[in-house]
């Protein structure tokens, strides 16, 4: 009889260590490349016309190689970035009343649409804690303008070291979490504001099937109206 409960015991234990090392496992595999990022966003040029307009926030999904970042403003115009840095497109959506649009840029169209926010990258040695990550910070400087200047910063907590390749910021290696951007003309500024180390499902970084798709030109018409 000792000897069948030493034998359960030894069981019982086992079997729990290997739950637990499953389950530790998988939350190992969501938080080193997947989850969402809430950021802080605002406009940089007030005298802008989209200025008023512009998102106070944004919520960026990341799954490895794919991104969404998703953007409201006054609860109504929706637009959405959707990069693959494997496939080397970024696309964007716009929902706004009765207008659904997407427009599917290629590696091509995102280096040009780069020219049009050249920046020069200086790492430092400066870290500090964003969102509970260690986060470097890197000295920004405009290209065709280097009076303007300023500071961003980024974590390699997060793994995804080419996650930029489809941005200005090819050269850094790791997540941005405070950082400057040009899209459609406008200039905003997105700081991490908290972070969820949750499964992103597949279809979050899908084209929805009842969106148009159009040219870059038709897309920003959306914008210039």
């Amino acid at each position: 009889m000792n000897k069948l409960k030493l034998i359960y015991k030894f069981s019982f234990a086992l079997a729990i260590t290997l739950l637990l090392s499953q389950c530790g496992s998988k939350e190992r595999s969501v938080s080193d490349e997947e989850g969402i990022i809430e950021f802080s966003a605002n406009a940089v040029d007030e005298k802008h016309p989209l200025f008023g307009l512009a998102p106070n926030s944004a919520t960026l999904l990341y799954k490895k190689e794919k991104f969404a970042m998703e953007m409201t403003s006054m609860g109504m115009f929706k637009t959405t970035i959707i990069g693959n840095t494997k496939a080397k497109t970024v696309t964007q959506t716009v929902k706004f009343l009765d207008i659904k649009q997407a427009c599917i840029e290629n590696e091509k169209d995102i280096i040009a649409d780069n020219l049009n926010f050249p920046i020069k990258i200086e790492e430092t040695d400066e870290t500090k804690e964003i969102i509970g990550l260690k986060s470097h910070k890197i000295k920004v400087t405009m290209a065709n303008n280097p009076s303007v200047t300023f500071d961003a910063w980024y974590t390699k907590e997060l793994g995804m070291p080419e996650c930029n390749s489809l941005n200005p910021y090819a050269l850094v290696k790791g997540v941005l979490l405070d950082y400057r951007v040009k899209k459609m003309g406008l200039e905003m500024h997105f700081m991490a504001k908290s972070m969820k180390k949750v499964e992103v499902p597949e279809n979050s970084f899908e084209v929805p099937s009842n969106m148009k798709l159009v040219d870059k030109e038709e897309m920003a018409k959306v914008f210039s109206n």
